[in-house]
């Protein structure tokens, strides 16, 4: 098979492709045939040496596959070859065949493409996970959300309002406002024109707003405390800006504010909780109001223009790295 390596932490140049053996499944695992594996900025980081849970090198990077069940290793029941799959793996997703924990791979409905199989995963149960298992959202709580336009972003946005909660975001680029509105944000602030505190102050008559889903980290995130009420809650899940400034407890003791530092991985921990939200998102989709913007699907010899697309900040939704099945 081909595979994407990185063989030592590095710019673009890093990923180079090359043959691979054909993974073999242990016990509790399931060989897929890729078809589309979602890139996620933590793949850059990990490329780049700056993941906060650095791999050995080398390695493949990708998380998020769709694809076609291969072969099962000892003690998986419940798949087999044929299958229509979607899952999660440790690694090794841009590659032509890949393998991920039995827990972790999900039959994918007749009637979802495994495109958006592929793009829905960590950016969408991300979303949910931070909206209705860490945070509990309620009808007509205010949710600010920081890159509303990106993935991640757009996708909480859709979450928030089928619950009737109303959405303030934040982009860092003109036009990437664009779909948040028509997701139903209500207003989107562009950090580069307006101050995104006055904004909300305004909007919420000087309360703040309910809920804070930040990506960013550095300033942003510093400055998000002042946007939020008293007893209200800052979920954090990247520094895409920077680190997260030394001063957590000063920030969150003046209001009572509820900091959490989420990672998607740790539900997978709980299968009743990963299932939950994959049921959730797919009935979602199935019913047409949460849309997967997938933005573009990539050849796999285009891996490189794939992260070059991710770390401009251009991108409002999805990029697939393609496995031209």
């Amino acid at each position: 098979m081909r595979a994407v390596y990185v063989d030592a932490p590095g710019d673009i140049d890093a990923l180079v492709i090359r043959d691979a053996p054909d993974p073999q499944p242990a016990p509790g695992d399931v060989l897929i045939e890729v078809a589309y594996a979602g890139c996620n900025w933590a793949d850059t980081q990990i490329r780049s040496g700056i993941y906060p849970y650095p791999p050995d090198y080398p390695c493949v990077p990708g998380f998020e596959i769709s694809g076609k069940v291969l072969s099962t290793g000892e003690e998986v029941t419940g798949f087999a070859k044929g299958d229509k799959v979607v899952a999660i793996s440790p690694l090794g997703g841009y590659a032509q065949k890949c393998l991920a924990p039995a827990a972790a791979v999900y039959k994918l409905p007749d009637d979802i493409p495994l495109d958006v199989g592929a793009a829905f995963q960590i950016q969408a149960l991300t979303a949910y996970h931070m909206l209705h298992t860490i945070h509990k959202l309620k009808r007509d709580d205010v949710v600010l959300i920081h890159a509303v336009g990106g993935g991640v972003g757009l996708l909480a946005t859709q979450i928030a309002v089928k619950a009737g909660a109303h959405v303030i975001g934040t982009v860092g680029t003109r036009g990437k406002e664009q779909k948040a509105l028509a997701y139903g944000a209500e207003v989107v602030v562009n950090n580069k024109d307006e101050d995104f505190v006055a904004v909300v102050m305004e909007h919420t008559g000087g309360k703040g707003v309910d809920l804070a889903l930040d990506s960013l980290g550095a300033t942003m995130l510093d400055r998000t405390f002042d946007a939020t009420r008293f007893l209200g809650h800052v979920i954090n899940i990247g520094e895409a800006e920077g680190k997260p400034f030394d001063n957590l407890r000063d920030r969150i003791l003046p209001r009572s504010i509820t900091f959490t530092r989420f990672s998607i991985p740790h539900v997978m921990e709980e299968p009743r909780l990963w299932k939950r939200g994959l049921d959730y998102c797919v009935q979602g989709i199935q019913e047409g109001w949460l849309n997967i913007p997938i933005v573009n699907a990539i050849p796999l010899d285009n891996v490189r223009d794939m992260h070059r697309q991710m770390e401009s900040r251009q991108i409002s939704g999805k990029l697939l790295l393609s496995m031209n099945w």
